[in-house]
């Protein structure tokens, strides 16, 4: 399959399918009120470790300022909390709150239909096919010699 313009960009299709996929996710979702990122960030914090700000914004691809806002909000609704870092009383994490806890089993049902609404559709050998590629892809363009430096006209990559 040849494709042309925006099609031919990698980063275009990403970008494209993972709207389609957030847009049955979030679906999934607003029954409980709440956003694809805040579900993100509710999953994130199901380990009951507690996290810190730049830890959980690396984990559910949020800039620190989104993350932000959506974990006052998510404060504000008693599903999160701030409390000591376990590992060092100086820090600052932030944990699910039971109200949390409660709220995200409650739309794990409708997460999983999404999932096994992607899978009826593309294919459950494919569906694992894709999510292992889009890890490999992830790891490859995260090793620092992944992408060799360049000169771009003045600009180091």
């Amino acid at each position: 399959m040849v494709t042309t313009g925006l099609g031919s960009s990698l980063a275009y299709l990403l970008s494209r399918a993972e709207r389609s996929v957030n847009r049955g996710l979030a679906a999934a979702v607003t029954a409980e009120e709440i956003t694809v990122e805040q579900w993100r960030i509710l999953r994130a914090l199901a380990d009951g470790r507690g996290h810190s700000m730049g830890d959980l914004a690396e984990a559910v691809l949020m800039p620190h300022p989104t993350l932000t806002k959506a974990i006052d909000r998510l404060i504000d609704r008693s599903l999160v909390y701030r409390g000591h870092d376990p590992a060092d009383r100086r820090k600052v994490a932030v944990f699910v709150a039971d109200r949390g806890a409660d709220l995200l089993a409650r739309v794990e049902g409708g997460v999983a239909d999404h999932h096994r609404l992607i899978e009826a559709a593309y294919g459950t050998e494919r569906t694992e096919r894709l999510m292992r590629d889009l890890e490999g892809l992830v790891s490859a363009l995260d090793e620092p010699t992944a992408v060799p430096e360049r000169d771009l006209g003045g600009l180091t990559r």
